[in-house]
Protein backbone atom coordinates (compact mmCIF):
# COMPACT_ATOMS: atom_id res chain seq x y z
CA UNK A 1 0.00 0.00 0.00
CA UNK A 2 1.39 3.65 -1.51
CA UNK A 3 2.08 6.08 1.65
CA UNK A 4 -0.51 8.30 0.19
CA UNK A 5 -3.65 5.86 0.45
CA UNK A 6 -2.20 4.53 3.89
CA UNK A 7 -2.43 8.13 5.38
CA UNK A 8 -5.76 8.48 3.60
CA UNK A 9 -7.33 5.13 5.35
CA UNK A 10 -5.43 6.47 8.61
CA UNK A 11 -7.03 9.76 8.45
CA UNK A 12 -10.93 8.12 7.84
CA UNK A 13 -9.60 5.69 10.83
CA UNK A 14 -9.11 8.71 12.85
CA UNK A 15 -12.22 10.69 11.38
CA UNK A 16 -14.18 7.21 12.37
CA UNK A 17 -13.09 7.15 16.07
CA UNK A 18 -13.70 10.37 17.03
CA UNK A 19 -17.14 10.24 15.41
CA UNK A 20 -17.96 7.05 17.81
CA UNK A 21 -16.44 9.06 20.89
CA UNK A 22 -18.81 11.98 19.69
CA UNK A 23 -21.97 9.75 19.40
CA UNK A 24 -21.30 8.20 22.71
CA UNK A 25 -22.00 11.38 24.17
CA UNK A 26 -19.32 10.44 27.10
CA UNK A 27 -17.06 12.62 28.76
CA UNK A 28 -15.52 9.95 30.40
CA UNK A 29 -14.47 8.20 26.78
CA UNK A 30 -12.66 11.12 25.69
CA UNK A 31 -10.49 11.53 29.11
CA UNK A 32 -9.39 7.91 28.71
CA UNK A 33 -9.35 7.70 25.30
CA UNK A 34 -7.32 11.01 25.23
CA UNK A 35 -4.76 8.73 27.67
CA UNK A 36 -4.92 5.58 25.30
CA UNK A 37 -3.93 8.10 22.20
CA UNK A 38 -0.99 9.43 24.14
CA UNK A 39 0.10 6.04 24.29
CA UNK A 40 0.09 5.62 20.83
CA UNK A 41 2.23 8.62 19.67
CA UNK A 42 4.70 7.60 22.70
CA UNK A 43 4.91 3.87 22.67
CA UNK A 44 5.39 5.06 18.60
CA UNK A 45 8.36 6.93 18.78
CA UNK A 46 9.79 5.06 21.00
CA UNK A 47 10.07 2.62 18.69
CA UNK A 48 11.61 4.42 15.90
CA UNK A 49 14.46 4.28 17.69
CA UNK A 50 14.19 1.59 20.45
CA UNK A 51 12.71 -1.05 17.96
CA UNK A 52 14.01 -0.12 14.11
CA UNK A 53 17.66 0.74 15.27
CA UNK A 54 17.74 -1.42 18.40
CA UNK A 55 18.68 1.06 20.44
CA UNK A 56 16.86 0.69 23.86
CA UNK A 57 15.28 4.26 24.91
CA UNK A 58 14.80 4.71 28.66
CA UNK A 59 14.52 8.65 28.50
CA UNK A 60 10.85 9.05 27.33
CA UNK A 61 9.61 10.21 30.29
CA UNK A 62 11.71 13.23 29.61
CA UNK A 63 11.06 14.06 26.35
CA UNK A 64 7.47 14.18 27.26
CA UNK A 65 8.51 16.60 30.14
CA UNK A 66 10.08 18.43 27.79
CA UNK A 67 6.91 19.23 25.69
CA UNK A 68 4.90 19.50 28.95
CA UNK A 69 7.06 22.40 30.14
CA UNK A 70 7.65 23.87 27.14
CA UNK A 71 3.85 24.11 27.27
CA UNK A 72 4.08 25.56 30.62
CA UNK A 73 6.08 28.35 30.16
CA UNK A 74 4.83 29.41 27.24
CA UNK A 75 1.30 29.38 28.84
CA UNK A 76 2.57 31.68 31.63
CA UNK A 77 4.17 33.97 29.01
CA UNK A 78 0.86 34.12 27.83
CA UNK A 79 -1.08 34.75 30.95
CA UNK A 80 0.84 38.27 31.18
CA UNK A 81 2.93 39.05 28.62
CA UNK A 82 3.34 42.67 29.22
CA UNK A 83 5.16 41.33 32.68
CA UNK A 84 7.72 39.13 30.44
CA UNK A 85 7.60 40.65 26.67
CA UNK A 86 9.14 43.38 25.08
CA UNK A 87 5.95 45.25 23.43
CA UNK A 88 6.58 43.56 20.04
CA UNK A 89 6.13 40.49 20.63
CA UNK A 90 3.17 40.78 22.51
CA UNK A 91 1.00 39.99 20.10
CA UNK A 92 1.93 37.11 19.75
CA UNK A 93 0.56 34.81 22.78
CA UNK A 94 -1.24 33.65 23.91
CA UNK A 95 -0.33 30.44 21.75
CA UNK A 96 -2.90 27.47 20.52
CA UNK A 97 -2.67 24.14 21.66
CA UNK A 98 -1.59 23.01 17.78
CA UNK A 99 0.85 25.73 18.31
CA UNK A 100 2.44 24.49 21.41
CA UNK A 101 2.58 21.14 20.18
CA UNK A 102 4.65 21.99 17.12
CA UNK A 103 6.89 24.32 19.13
CA UNK A 104 7.57 21.42 21.40
CA UNK A 105 7.90 19.35 18.86
CA UNK A 106 10.93 21.19 17.93
CA UNK A 107 12.40 21.70 21.31
CA UNK A 108 12.86 18.16 22.31
CA UNK A 109 13.56 17.23 18.42
CA UNK A 110 16.65 19.56 18.82
CA UNK A 111 17.17 18.17 22.07
CA UNK A 112 17.12 14.71 20.93
CA UNK A 113 19.64 15.38 18.48
CA UNK A 114 21.87 16.65 20.86
CA UNK A 115 21.51 14.06 23.39
CA UNK A 116 21.72 11.59 20.44
CA UNK A 117 24.99 13.19 19.35
CA UNK A 118 26.71 13.14 23.42
CA UNK A 119 24.96 9.43 23.43
CA UNK A 120 24.75 7.24 20.18
CA UNK A 121 28.71 6.52 20.41
CA UNK A 122 27.60 4.17 23.54
CA UNK A 123 26.23 0.82 22.85
CA UNK A 124 23.16 -1.29 24.65
CA UNK A 125 23.17 -0.82 28.32
CA UNK A 126 25.53 1.98 28.21
CA UNK A 127 23.33 3.97 26.30
CA UNK A 128 20.24 2.57 28.06
CA UNK A 129 22.06 4.18 31.21
CA UNK A 130 22.68 7.40 29.96
CA UNK A 131 19.34 8.15 28.21
CA UNK A 132 18.36 7.10 32.07
CA UNK A 133 20.83 9.49 33.26
CA UNK A 134 19.36 12.32 30.97
CA UNK A 135 16.14 12.30 32.44
CA UNK A 136 16.55 12.66 36.03
CA UNK A 137 19.41 16.01 34.78
CA UNK A 138 16.55 17.53 33.45
CA UNK A 139 13.86 16.76 36.26
CA UNK A 140 16.74 18.60 38.69
CA UNK A 141 16.65 21.29 36.69
CA UNK A 142 12.99 21.64 36.20
CA UNK A 143 12.51 21.25 39.91
CA UNK A 144 15.19 23.77 40.59
CA UNK A 145 13.29 26.11 37.71
CA UNK A 146 11.29 28.36 39.51
CA UNK A 147 9.56 30.23 36.35
CA UNK A 148 7.68 26.95 35.77
CA UNK A 149 6.78 26.57 39.26
CA UNK A 150 9.77 24.06 40.37
CA UNK A 151 9.12 21.35 43.01
CA UNK A 152 5.90 22.41 43.83
CA UNK A 153 4.17 22.57 40.11
CA UNK A 154 2.61 24.69 38.25
CA UNK A 155 -1.70 24.81 37.64
CA UNK A 156 -2.68 25.40 33.85
CA UNK A 157 -5.94 26.80 33.96
CA UNK A 158 -8.16 25.86 30.94
CA UNK A 159 -11.34 26.96 29.03
CA UNK A 160 -14.43 24.99 29.66
CA UNK A 161 -14.81 24.82 25.63
CA UNK A 162 -13.13 25.78 21.84
CA UNK A 163 -15.29 27.27 18.59
CA UNK A 164 -14.16 25.40 15.72
CA UNK A 165 -15.05 26.24 12.54
CA UNK A 166 -18.71 26.78 13.93
CA UNK A 167 -18.06 23.73 16.14
CA UNK A 168 -18.33 23.88 19.76
CA UNK A 169 -16.27 21.47 21.46
CA UNK A 170 -15.77 20.71 25.03
CA UNK A 171 -12.09 21.52 25.82
CA UNK A 172 -11.65 17.54 26.48
CA UNK A 173 -13.02 16.68 23.14
CA UNK A 174 -10.38 19.30 21.55
CA UNK A 175 -7.36 17.82 23.22
CA UNK A 176 -8.87 14.72 22.33
CA UNK A 177 -8.80 15.51 18.92
CA UNK A 178 -5.41 16.87 18.55
CA UNK A 179 -3.94 13.93 20.13
CA UNK A 180 -5.95 11.70 17.94
CA UNK A 181 -4.65 13.86 14.67
CA UNK A 182 -1.08 13.41 16.60
CA UNK A 183 -1.22 9.75 16.92
CA UNK A 184 -2.56 9.51 13.01
CA UNK A 185 0.39 11.81 12.33
CA UNK A 186 2.91 9.47 14.35
CA UNK A 187 1.79 6.04 13.05
CA UNK A 188 1.91 7.62 9.00
CA UNK A 189 5.61 8.46 9.68
CA UNK A 190 6.56 5.53 11.10
CA UNK A 191 4.65 2.93 8.49
CA UNK A 192 6.63 5.46 5.74
CA UNK A 193 10.31 5.07 7.71
CA UNK A 194 9.75 1.00 7.56
CA UNK A 195 9.04 0.91 4.06
CA UNK A 196 12.27 3.60 3.17
CA UNK A 197 15.52 3.54 2.55
CA UNK A 198 15.66 5.07 6.01
CA UNK A 199 14.29 2.61 7.54
CA UNK A 200 16.51 -0.64 6.06
CA UNK A 201 19.22 1.27 6.98
CA UNK A 202 17.70 1.55 10.67
CA UNK A 203 17.26 -1.88 10.11
CA UNK A 204 20.88 -2.83 9.12
CA UNK A 205 21.85 -0.58 12.85
CA UNK A 206 19.43 -3.16 14.63
CA UNK A 207 20.96 -6.51 12.83
CA UNK A 208 24.51 -5.89 13.48
CA UNK A 209 25.60 -2.56 13.47
CA UNK A 210 29.35 -3.07 12.78
CA UNK A 211 28.48 -4.89 9.48
CA UNK A 212 26.92 -1.82 8.43
CA UNK A 213 29.40 0.31 9.18
CA UNK A 214 32.15 -1.43 7.25
CA UNK A 215 29.93 -1.89 3.96
CA UNK A 216 29.61 1.94 4.59
CA UNK A 217 26.22 2.58 6.16
CA UNK A 218 26.23 6.18 7.93
CA UNK A 219 25.32 4.90 10.98
CA UNK A 220 26.28 7.73 13.62
CA UNK A 221 24.00 10.16 10.84
CA UNK A 222 20.63 7.84 10.91
CA UNK A 223 20.89 7.29 14.48
CA UNK A 224 20.73 10.87 14.71
CA UNK A 225 18.02 11.17 12.90
CA UNK A 226 16.01 8.67 15.17
CA UNK A 227 16.59 10.18 18.17
CA UNK A 228 15.67 13.60 16.26
CA UNK A 229 12.26 12.00 15.03
CA UNK A 230 11.55 10.26 18.43
CA UNK A 231 11.82 12.61 20.60
CA UNK A 232 10.05 14.99 18.72
CA UNK A 233 6.79 12.71 18.86
CA UNK A 234 7.30 12.04 22.15
CA UNK A 235 7.76 16.43 22.85
CA UNK A 236 4.19 16.70 20.97
CA UNK A 237 2.78 13.69 23.15
CA UNK A 238 3.96 16.20 26.51
CA UNK A 239 2.21 19.10 25.15
CA UNK A 240 -1.24 19.27 25.43
CA UNK A 241 -0.64 17.66 28.69
CA UNK A 242 -0.71 20.38 31.09
CA UNK A 243 -4.72 21.36 29.63
CA UNK A 244 -5.56 17.96 30.39
CA UNK A 245 -4.52 17.19 33.77
CA UNK A 246 -4.79 20.78 34.88
CA UNK A 247 -1.81 20.76 37.25
CA UNK A 248 1.67 19.62 36.73
CA UNK A 249 4.61 18.88 39.06
CA UNK A 250 8.00 17.36 38.18
CA UNK A 251 7.13 13.34 39.92
CA UNK A 252 4.39 12.81 38.42
CA UNK A 253 5.62 14.07 34.51
CA UNK A 254 8.76 12.63 34.99
CA UNK A 255 6.77 9.22 36.41
CA UNK A 256 7.72 5.53 35.48
CA UNK A 257 4.73 5.34 34.08
CA UNK A 258 6.19 7.16 31.16
CA UNK A 259 9.42 4.86 30.43
CA UNK A 260 8.15 1.37 30.85
CA UNK A 261 4.95 1.78 28.90
CA UNK A 262 6.35 3.40 26.38
CA UNK A 263 9.01 0.42 26.00
CA UNK A 264 6.44 -2.41 27.32
CA UNK A 265 3.63 -1.54 24.90
CA UNK A 266 6.34 -2.43 21.54
CA UNK A 267 7.48 -5.17 23.26
CA UNK A 268 3.81 -6.64 23.40
CA UNK A 269 2.63 -5.66 20.15
CA UNK A 270 6.00 -5.77 18.45
CA UNK A 271 8.64 -4.08 17.54
CA UNK A 272 9.80 -4.20 13.93
CA UNK A 273 6.84 -3.07 13.03
CA UNK A 274 4.50 0.38 12.88
CA UNK A 275 1.27 -1.93 14.00
CA UNK A 276 3.27 -3.37 17.04
CA UNK A 277 2.94 -0.41 18.89
CA UNK A 278 -0.34 0.55 18.27
CA UNK A 279 -1.76 -2.81 19.07
CA UNK A 280 0.25 -2.73 22.78
CA UNK A 281 -0.29 0.16 23.39
CA UNK A 282 -4.67 -0.27 22.33
CA UNK A 283 -4.25 -3.20 24.44
CA UNK A 284 -2.26 -2.04 27.82
CA UNK A 285 -4.21 1.25 27.68
CA UNK A 286 -7.44 -0.01 27.57
CA UNK A 287 -6.50 -2.40 30.29
CA UNK A 288 -4.59 0.27 32.77
CA UNK A 289 -8.02 2.66 32.04
CA UNK A 290 -10.26 -0.43 32.90
CA UNK A 291 -8.27 -1.01 35.99
CA UNK A 292 -8.25 2.46 36.99
CA UNK A 293 -11.96 2.29 36.86
CA UNK A 294 -12.73 -0.81 38.68
CA UNK A 295 -9.56 -1.92 41.31
CA UNK A 296 -7.57 1.14 41.77
CA UNK A 297 -4.45 3.30 38.93
CA UNK A 298 -1.67 2.29 41.69
CA UNK A 299 -1.94 -1.63 40.18
CA UNK A 300 -1.13 0.26 36.62
CA UNK A 301 2.71 -0.74 36.90
CA UNK A 302 1.57 -3.87 38.03
CA UNK A 303 -0.04 -5.32 35.28
CA UNK A 304 2.25 -3.70 32.58
CA UNK A 305 5.12 -5.81 34.37
CA UNK A 306 3.19 -9.19 34.42
CA UNK A 307 2.29 -8.77 30.65
CA UNK A 308 5.47 -7.86 29.93
CA UNK A 309 6.84 -10.85 31.83
CA UNK A 310 4.26 -13.23 30.18
CA UNK A 311 5.00 -11.74 26.94
CA UNK A 312 8.46 -12.18 27.39
CA UNK A 313 8.35 -16.11 27.98
CA UNK A 314 5.62 -16.76 25.84
CA UNK A 315 5.73 -14.44 23.04
CA UNK A 316 9.27 -12.72 22.94
CA UNK A 317 8.15 -11.30 19.32
CA UNK A 318 5.39 -9.88 20.12
CA UNK A 319 1.63 -9.98 19.32
CA UNK A 320 2.79 -9.74 15.77
CA UNK A 321 5.47 -12.32 16.16
CA UNK A 322 3.34 -15.34 17.48
CA UNK A 323 0.72 -14.62 14.65
CA UNK A 324 3.62 -14.56 12.35
CA UNK A 325 4.71 -17.92 13.49
CA UNK A 326 1.29 -19.68 13.77
CA UNK A 327 0.59 -18.46 10.00
CA UNK A 328 4.30 -20.31 9.44
CA UNK A 329 2.86 -23.45 11.19
CA UNK A 330 -0.23 -23.51 8.88
CA UNK A 331 1.74 -23.22 5.72
CA UNK A 332 3.25 -26.15 6.38
CA UNK A 333 2.91 -29.42 4.82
Amino acid sequence: MRPAKFSLIAAAAGVTVFAIALLAGSDYLFFAGYVVLQFIVLATAWNILGGYCGYVNFGTAAFFAIGTYTSVAMHKLGANPGRYLPAHLQYLFPFSVPTLVILSGVVAGIIGLGMGYLTLRLRGVFFAIATLAMAVVLQTLVINWDFVGGARGAYVIRPDAVTIAGFRLGYIQYLFAIMLVLAVASLCVARLIERSRLGYGFATIRDDEMAAEAAGVPTLRLKLIATTISGAFMGMAGAPYPYYIGYVEPSGTFGLQYAVNSIAMPMIGGTNTWAGPLIGAVLLGSLQQIATVTISSAVNLLLVGVLLVAFVIVAPKGILGLVAEWRRAREKP
